[in-house]
């Protein structure tokens, strides 16, 4: 069963987002990583990136397939989660916790709003 954090807001294509000011930190959701398994590479945005939400913005590759990356939200890359090229399966092992992907900062808080709460991202895995 995946865990589903509910200080997190969720996007249908199963990244989470956690609000900090006026910055969101981005990973994937204990069911992408458990449905993709393994994960072999992650390919993350470039630090000071400009994203609108839906954006394709990288690739996740396990040894089973490989999935595009998507911006919940849009705004600026800040920061990525550089620990994760040489060590992608720290996404496996804790997908909220240091298996973060980046951090972006908003420029659409309202955009918040239009993700998934816990309770509607449960229901899409059917969980």
């Amino acid at each position: 069963m995946s865990d589903i954090p509910t200080d997190l807001k969720y996007a249908s294509s199963h990244e989470w987002v956690r609000v900090e000011g006026d910055t969101a930190v981005i990973g994937i959701s204990d069911h992408a990583q458990q449905e993709l398994t393994d994960l072999a590479f992650i390919e993350l945005p470039e630090v000071g990136a400009d994203l609108s939400a839906g954006d394709a913005c990288g690739v996740v590759e396990s040894v089973k397939t490989a999935s595009d990356l998507y911006a919940p939200v849009s705004g600026e890359v800040t920061e990525i989660n550089d620990a994760l090229e040489s060590e992608p399966g720290t996404v496996n092992e804790d997908p909220y916790g240091d298996g973060w992907f980046y951090r972006i900062r908003l420029s659409n808080a309202d955009e918040i709003e239009d993700l998934l709460s816990p309770e509607d991202y449960a229901e899409q895995v059917n969980i």
